[in-house]
C-alpha cells in the first residue's frame, strides 16, 4: 500500500518544487528542502505517482503518470508563490527539466541534481549497463517480474548514513528509503522519459544549476555534461568531490543547499548569470 510522504515547508513568495528519483521517496529531498526553507523559500517535496508502495504499485504507473503528478504539484505550488523553481534528483532531474521545457513562462530556474539519462556510474554492473535495451524487452512483454537490485554503496559515500538507508531499504521500508531494486519495466519507462527529455533540452531556457558528484557511482558526469551543452540557458556546474549519487543527503549536502539557495536568489533578483563551472 502506498504511503504519503511528501512534505511542505511554508516560506516566502519564491517556491521550489523538489522531485525525487525512480523507486525513491520524498525523504531523499527533505534535508535539501529544509535548508532551502531556512533560506526563505516555500518548498514542496512531492511524491511521484506509484512510489512509496510496493513493486506492483510502481509497475501500475508509467513515466507519463509520474510527469502528470509533477505537473499537478507544480500547479498547486504556483498558486502560492511569485517565482517557481523546480529541482530534481536522478530521474527527478529529468522530470524537472521536462517541466522547464514544457513551461518556459512558469519555471524561473532548475536545480539539476545528479541527472540520470543512463546508468553508467562506476558501481553499475556491466550487464546492467545494457538496460537501455529494456524498452524493447518491455514491448516484447519480457521481464515484468525482474529487477536490477541496488548495489553498494547505494549512492551514498557517508558510511554511517549508508548503513541506515540500506537497512531501511532492504528491510522493506519503501516510504523511508525507497525500493531495493529497479523493476525492468519501470527502468524501461525511465529510458523512454530520458529519450523524450534529451530531445527537449534545447527548449530549456530557465537558468540551471547542474550539481553532480565527480565520482558518481550511479550516473557518470557525462550526464551532467549533456545537460550543460544542450540547454538554451545560462548554467552553473557544481562538481562535488566528497559525495556519491545521492548528493541531496550525502556528505556535501550543506554545500549543495548553500549553492542552490544562492543560485535561486540570483535568479529571483534578476542578476545576469553566466555559464560557470566549479
Amino acid at each position: 500500500m502506498i504511503q504519503q510522504t511528501d512534505f511542505f515547508f511554508e516560506g516566502g513568495r519564491s517556491g521550489i518544487l523538489l522531485i525525487h528519483g525512480l523507486t525513491g521517496t520524498p525523504m531523499e529531498m527533505r534535508l535539501l528542502g529544509k535548508g532551502l526553507n531556512r533560506a526563505g523559500y516555500t518548498v514542496h517535496g512531492m511524491q511521484l505517482a506509484g512510489h512509496c508502495g510496493d513493486v506492483d504499485d510502481l509497475l501500475a504507473t508509467n513515466w507519463h503518470d509520474w510527469y502528470a503528478s509533477v505537473e499537478k504539484a507544480a500547479d498547486a505550488l504556483r498558486e502560492k508563490v511569485d517565482h517557481l523553481f523546480v529541482g530534481g534528483l536522478s530521474m527527478g532531474a529529468l522530470l524537472a527539466l521536462k517541466l522547464a521545457a514544457d513551461r518556459p513562462a512558469q519555471i524561473a530556474g532548475v536545480g539539476v541534481y545528479g541527472a540520470t539519462f543512463r546508468y553508467d556510474g562506476w558501481s553499475i554492473p556491466r550487464i546492467a549497463r545494457l538496460s537501455f535495451l529494456l524498452p524493447l524487452l518491455k514491448r516484447l512483454g519480457i521481464g515484468r517480474n525482474r529487477s536490477f537490485m541496488e548495489q553498494p554503496p547505494y549512492g551514498i559515500r557517508d558510511e554511517r548514513l549508508r548503513a541506515q538507508i540500506s537497512s531501511a531499504m532492504l528491510g522493506g521500508d519503501s516510504a523511508a528509503a525507497g525500493l531495493p531494486g529497479n523493476p525492468w519495466h519501470s527502468l524501461a519507462e525511465m529510458y523512454g522519459l530520458a529519450a523524450e527529455v534529451r530531445r527537449q533540452l534545447p527548449q530549456v531556457t530557465a537558468p540551471c544549476l547542474i550539481a553532480h558528484a565527480s565520482e558518481d557511482d550511479v550516473a557518470s558526469t557525462r550526464n551532467a555534461e549533456l545537460v550543460q551543452r544542450s540547454v538554451s540557458a545560462p548554467t552553473e556546474l557544481l562538481l562535488l568531490d566528497d559525495s556519491y549519487h545521492m548528493i541531496t543527503i550525502d556528505k556535501q549536502r550543506r554545500l549543495l543547499v548553500d549553492r542552490s539557495a544562492a543560485f535561486f536568489d540570483r535568479v529571483a533578483e534578476g542578476v545576469p548569470l553566466q555559464r560557470v563551472a566549479a
